[in-house]
């Protein structure tokens, strides 16, 4: 079980909290399977594929149908209920990423930050000046955010894809406490 941000005070009161949301990613699948429903179903009959003789809104009330079940299946999947958190503060920079034990860096321990695309998937890459400097903030049962091997060096990862507010919100934040130049976004 992770814990959750409301479980660990803030370090400052100016904290911008970022985390997953099953209820924003059910409903932005949901709404990606509707709208590939609605292009899709008239190419295919126009290529010929033969109607089922059904009207249009019982065709579209079982796209509905077909796209709830598929959009709840992933949202309570193991990958869609692996819960990940940031919280940047004046304090710092906290993380629990994909259920790990939260950890807590403060701005001038960062080298380096990054918030990127890869593929389909948003990405956060966090790099301590010196693992030494990583503060576990609560609980030693997940262990921290997993680490990937970067060209600054060792980086904790998150998966941004499913956090609120969105990531473009999370990078102008984050470049709101870090030097001009310093740590790049």
């Amino acid at each position: 079980m992770s814990i959750a941000p409301e479980q660990v005070e803030a370090p400052a009161r100016d904290a911008v909290l970022f985390k997953s949301s099953p209820v924003r990613t059910f409903l932005a699948l949901f709404l990606l399977l509707m709208v590939s429903f609605a292009l899709v179903a008239p190419l295919a009959g126009l290529l010929g594929a033969g109607g089922s003789g059904q009207r249009w809104w019982q065709t579209a009330a079982q796209a509905a149908v077909v796209a709830a079940l598929a959009a709840g299946a992933y949202v309570f999947s193991t990958r869609g209920s692996l819960r990940t958190w940031v919280r940047v503060s004046s304090g710092g920079l906290e993380l629990a990423a994909q259920e790990s034990d939260p950890i807590m860096l403060a701005w001038a321990d960062i080298k380096h930050v990054t918030v990127r695309r890869e593929g389909l998937k948003n990405l956060l890459e966090v790099t301590p000046v010196d693992l030494d400097r990583v503060h576990p903030v609560q609980g030693e049962e997940a262990g921290p955010p997993a680490l990937a091997e970067t060209p600054d060096g060792q980086s904790f990862t998150a998966d941004l894809s499913e956090v609120w507010p969105s990531p473009r919100r999370l990078r102008r934040e984050l470049a709101k406490h870090l030097p001009p130049d310093g740590p790049a976004t």
